[in-house]
């Protein structure tokens, strides 16, 4: 979910996928709340709102690495780490503050263990069926593991001098995911098909884990990598915008009619690949200077994007909050009106965490990083 924002260059087409994926998210989520009958149908498949994340994720951060390296031949780890730790840090903890410290933010009863969320391991062994509260920061934890090892193994690229094979070893990390699902859908899935225990143990073994969920990140590391060094492939993206974001949607269609029953075999096996490849597909047509997604700017989505990762931390808290009032008043918590009360709370929800956590971490991580400059 977190990233910097764009640098001086902002891409606007950047700015419609994130606030895409926080929609597809929002919607995803809200069906565990009362909710309009068409949100079953609409929100079926937002769970690939966090699998746009993470192709957005992979691009974003492994191109301000890339062209780091091509700039000075290295990494430095000490600015990478302290961008990502003001960036991510703050708003995290603020909210694991409201979970653990005041039971009504919990949209469910139980939590994790405090260490599992502090270390980012949350994701591996999650009980989501008995310690379902603040479930949706597994993502979270896949992309702070992503970001503590992806400029570790490319500075030992670089060393070694094998960096060259970078868009291999995504491709690999793509197999591997692949592989993962398939050994864990024969050994673990099938014999719990037709169980009580089936969502717990697909949840757990296939859907949160790191090694089966690689897919996204590495799409978005070969995009980065190629738009960096490869003039061809630079080429082709800007010259052929509108088509690959077709191409991106037909394909996201027929992964949507494939993952139809998420659970299935073939969903759980291949789905999270075609729905990477597809959002890999629309990511090139959003930074594409021949798409319509490059040339328009909005500024809902570019509100939306900047607080997204504020309203993906806080969202199912605020809801839970809210539909609790509104029900106390004798409202009805299903209809419209609930629906567009709880969206409009998570926007502000968003705008708080921005003004108070977010704006002021930010001044603190310039000041530190002119410091560290002046001293260099």
């Amino acid at each position: 979910m977190p990233a910097d924002q764009y640098s001086s260059e902002r891409l606007y087409g950047l700015d419609h996928l994130r606030a895409l994926a926080i929609l597809l998210v929002l919607m995803y989520h809200y069906r565990a709340f009362k909710h309009p009958v068409w949100i079953d149908t609409i929100g079926k498949f937002g769970w690939t709102g966090v699998d746009l994340f993470f192709v957005l994720s992979g691009f974003l951060i492994s191109g301000q690495l890339f062209k780091e390296i091509e700039r000075s031949g290295k990494i430095s780890l000490k600015t990478f780490f302290t961008k990502r730790f003001f960036r991510i840090i703050p708003p995290f903890c603020f909210t694991l503050v409201l979970y653990f410290l005041f039971p009504f933010f919990r949209e469910r009863e139980a939590l994790s263990s405090f260490w599992k969320f502090i270390t980012f391991t949350q994701n591996y062994g999650l009980d989501v069926i008995n310690r379902g509260t603040f479930s949706h920061a597994w993502s979270l934890c896949i992309e702070e593991q992503f970001y503590l090892f992806l400029p570790l193994v490319l500075l030992a690229a670089v060393k070694i001098k094998v960096f060259r094979y970078t868009v291999f070893f995504a491709v690999f990390l793509i197999i591997l995911s692949l592989s993962s699902r398939l050994i864990t859908w024969k050994e673990c899935i099938v014999p719990v098909l037709d169980t009580e225990g089936f969502w717990k143990e697909w949840y757990m073994k296939i859907y949160y884990p790191t090694h089966t969920r690689l897919d996204g990140l590495a799409i978005g590391v070969i995009i980065g990598y190629l738009m960096q060094y490869s003039f061809r492939f630079k080429n082709l993206v800007h010259n052929n915008g509108n088509k690959l974001f077709i191409l991106g949607i037909i394909l996201l269609g027929i992964t949507f009619w494939v993952c139809n029953d998420q659970v299935s075999e073939g969903a759980s096996i291949f789905g999270f690949t075609f729905v990477a490849v597809s959002y890999g597909l629309i990511l090139m047509a959003s930074v594409s200077g021949s798409s319509f997604l490059f040339r328009s700017k909005s500024y809902i989505t570019s509100q939306l994007a900047g607080l997204s990762y504020a309203v993906y931390l806080s969202h199912k808290g605020i809801i839970h909050m809210i539909q609790n009032v509104l029900g106390q008043f004798g409202m009805d918590v299903s209809d419209h009106i609930s629906l567009l009360i709880c969206f409009t709370g998570c926007i502000a929800g968003g705008v708080l965490y921005r003004v108070m956590i977010e704006k002021p971490s930010s001044k603190l991580k310039y000041r530190i990083l002119n410091r560290k400059a002046g001293h260099n």
